[in-house]
């Protein structure tokens, strides 16, 4: 009796598909590195959605991800818990402020700007809402980085 493979989601969908599916990833992970560096552009909401699109189509593009030095971790804390670290709180809030500062400077219509602060504000509730990782996940994440 011959073995039956199972095949995996990346095998099942159509080309058209899939291809659809990478340029999601490719476009979130370039957007993220973006936002690594730019004010105002999240990072981590991108590096979740290219995680969620490579899972779709690319196995080997996720384990990518999951090993990557910058987005790896972020990848890791939120799917252990959805774990947001105090660097990178701090970060998305400076982030956050010299992005106001560039929209209080810039912006003068009143309901652009309000909403803009609104949208800032839920942003930083967001972030600093969610938990820390336990130094015990933090120690084995600098540990599996330093090897």
């Amino acid at each position: 009796m011959p073995s039956v493979r199972r095949q995996t989601q990346s095998e099942i969908i159509s080309p058209p598909f899939r291809w659809g599916w990478l340029l999601l990833t490719w476009v979130c992970i370039a957007l993220a590195l973006i936002g690594a560096l730019l004010p105002g552009l999240p990072t981590t909401i991108f590096v979740l959605v290219a995680a969620w699109s490579a899972s779709r189509c690319s196995p080997r593009l996720r384990g990518w991800l999951e090993q990557h030095r910058l987005l790896g971790p972020c990848l890791h804390n939120w799917e252990q818990g959805g774990f947001i670290d105090r660097r990178t709180k701090w970060t998305a809030s400076i982030g956050m402020f010299v992005a106001l500062c560039i929209v209080l400077i810039s912006i003068r219509h009143p309901v652009l700007l309000l909403s803009i602060l609104v949208f800032i504000t839920i942003g930083a509730v967001v972030v600093w809402s969610r938990p820390e990782p336990v130094m015990d996940e933090l120690k084995r994440n600098d540990h599996r980085d330093s090897t």
